[in-house]
């Protein structure tokens, strides 16, 4: 495991204190960067959803139903799965594969092994920036967009610092010109790179992640003020299962009190009038604006 000691950016060397800080509200705050990779990568491929779009796409189809998110909701799901899986699976064949196909691409089973064991090569043999920028060229000799590199990076990025779960960093970066495209051929080594060299690739990508290593860590500081907020007046509530509902709202970015909640039996009534108590007392806020299908979080 490599401490943050390692790492020679000094951004990344403050995320990586931060993630190994292992705090409870570490799910939420993963899960709302995923939703904001999400919803630049929707906008580099020319749809329209935002971000409340993409949660609404997500939250209100019902369990088990992946076809009706959509385009949008699934390339949230992509995003989500990076935030959600264990990062030693994230570049597994068969996780691989299923990313792909929520980014929108035909299934490839050819190509999912070979840019595994390209990753795995990257993973094992390159130091930080060639890792950075290896997933980039990787993704783009396979024929896939900038989005799917920064996906791959941010996983490699966790898998190399020791991470239990990756934080989604790159996807966000509006400057890096992310998008899916659509499958085409596999690139040449000289048309991935293009008119930009190895070393523009590089210098842009660092920049970029940097940037967004600053985001996450001025969003983890706002998501723990909230959270110890909520943590404060968990004690007052008298709800069946309100502490089930609260360890929830800690490892997610939302949840909608419309269909009660089966992880915790509670009713949507019950739901909504816990959700109703619990912005009274200032420890959620209800993320949708409506009067119906309430989505709250921290």
């Amino acid at each position: 495991m490599i401490s943050s000691s390692s790492c020679s950016d000094p951004t990344i060397g403050a995320l990586d204190a931060v993630v190994r800080r292992q705090q409870r509200w570490a799910g939420a705050w993963r899960q709302r960067l995923a939703l904001a990779a999400a919803a630049v990568t929707a906008k580099q491929v020319g749809r329209v959803e935002d971000e409340s779009q993409l949660r609404d796409a997500v939250l209100l189809t019902r369990p088990g139903d992946f076809l009706s998110v959509g385009p949008a909701g699934l390339l949230l799901l992509a995003w989500r799965r990076l935030a959600a899986r264990p990062a030693e699976e994230l570049l597994t064949k068969r996780s691989l594969a299923a990313m792909l196909e929520e980014f929108g691409y035909a299934r490839d089973d050819e190509a999912v092994s070979d840019l595994a064991d390209e990753l795995r090569r990257l993973s094992a043999s390159t130091g930080m920036v060639g890792m950075l920028t290896g997933a980039f060229m990787a993704a783009e000799r396979h024929g896939f967009g900038r989005a799917l590199g920064a996906w791959l990076a941010d996983a490699l990025l966790a898998q190399r610092l020791g991470w239990a779960h990756a934080v989604p960093l790159l996807g966000a970066e509006k400057a890096l010109g992310v998008g899916k495209g659509r499958p085409r051929r596999p690139a040449t080594a000289d048309q991935a790179a293009g008119a930009e060299t190895e070393a523009d690739l590089a210098k842009s990508l660092l920049a970029a992640q940097a940037r967004a290593a600053l985001r996450a860590i001025d969003l983890s500081a706002e998501l723990e003020r909230r959270a110890e907020r909520l943590l404060v007046v968990a004690p007052k509530l008298r709800a069946k299962a309100a502490d089930m509902v609260v360890e929830r709202l800690l490892s997610d970015d939302a949840l909608v009190a419309s269909r009660g909640d089966k992880k915790t039996g509670m009713s949507d009534r019950g739901l909504r009038r816990l959700f109703d108590r619990l912005v009274e007392l200032g420890a959620v806020r209800e993320l949708s604006g409506r009067p119906t299908f309430r989505i709250y979080g921290l």
